[in-house]
């Protein structure tokens, strides 16, 4: 890379902002599960952050954003700044300077901020349409996740890659759930324009889950998870946020569980991570009962 990562600038910034206590990590522990499914699953030891309660007033923390948890601006429109409450150090939001939606189309500005940092960084992006979708915050802001070169980008990946190699959604025929609720393209990196790029295969997704279209309908139809990595984009259509005590954001379909004092692990050991995050899409195909691709 021709300059410092965005990675490398956010862990330097973490370091400064720990030490004027703007960043309050969330304590975890790691809790195994039975089986070999690709899933990881932390336990929060420490208090839930406000902006993850259900209740209660939620101040907007973008309007202004924390400076001492900004990372850069990024062209005129956009900024880059750390999660205030990082369950992994580096852990970036991309947030619009001025007020949009969480649940409104994600625009042409978006994706060219998201082009400019993704040029130069091997993270795992994800975004949540709103709260159905497990977003906790309004104020629209897509995040990014650091990782190390070539290093796999989240534990559900070769899920996504299989279901890209097999190209399901060609035929009439059943699909598990959640392959019915779920779309997928690759990339192209050799793109004369990435942030067009994005936005196309964006589009595309949407209109593969009937969400829509950014041209024709004034918000998505249904919210939906986006996931982007190096290779592909996946985005899957949502009908509620969580189930069992479980809050399901973007980071749940790329295998990243969190349990809070509510969440019923008994049933996730019974049932499984598939279950639970089937038990949180909305299928637009027919189904069959297996919930693996």
């Amino acid at each position: 890379m021709g300059i410092e990562s965005y990675e490398q600038l956010a862990l330097r910034r973490s370091e400064s902002a720990l030490a004027l206590g703007a960043l309050i990590p969330l304590d975890t522990r790691q809790i195994p599960l039975a089986g070999t499914q690709p899933f990881e699953l932390r336990e929060l030891t420490s208090d839930l952050p406000k902006h993850l309660r259900k209740t209660g007033p939620k101040p907007n923390p973008f309007r202004p954003w924390d400076q001492r948890l900004e990372v850069c601006v990024i062209g005129s429109h956009h900024a880059l700044i750390l999660n205030k409450y990082p369950v992994q150090l580096g852990h970036m939001l991309l947030i619009t300077k001025e007020w949009a939606s969480q649940g409104d189309w994600l625009n042409s500005m978006d994706w060219r901020a998201v082009s400019a940092v993704d040029a130069n960084t091997t993270g795992l992006w994800f975004f949540n349409s709103g709260p159905l979708a497990g977003a906790s915050q309004p104020h629209r802001h897509l995040q990014l996740l650091p990782r190390r070169p070539g290093a796999a980008r989240c534990p559900r990946e070769p899920w996504f890659t299989n279901l890209l190699k097999a190209g399901c959604k060609d035929t009439d025929e059943p699909f598990p759930p959640l392959v019915a609720a779920t779309a997928v393209r690759a990339r192209q990196k050799d793109h004369p324009d990435p942030g067009k790029h994005l936005e196309e295969l964006y589009a595309e997704l949407a209109n593969e889950l009937n969400l829509g279209s950014p041209l024709r309908e004034r918000a998505p139809l249904a919210p939906y998870n986006v996931l982007i990595t190096d290779q592909w984009m996946a985005m899957v259509r949502r009908c509620c946020d969580g189930i069992h005590g479980f809050s399901v954001n973007a980071l749940g379909f790329a295998g990243y569980l969190l349990a809070t004092d509510k969440a019923d692990r008994h049933w996730l050991s019974s049932h499984g991570p598939e279950q639970l995050l089937t038990e949180v899409v909305e299928p637009i195909r027919g189904t069959t009962d297996d919930a693996n691709v």
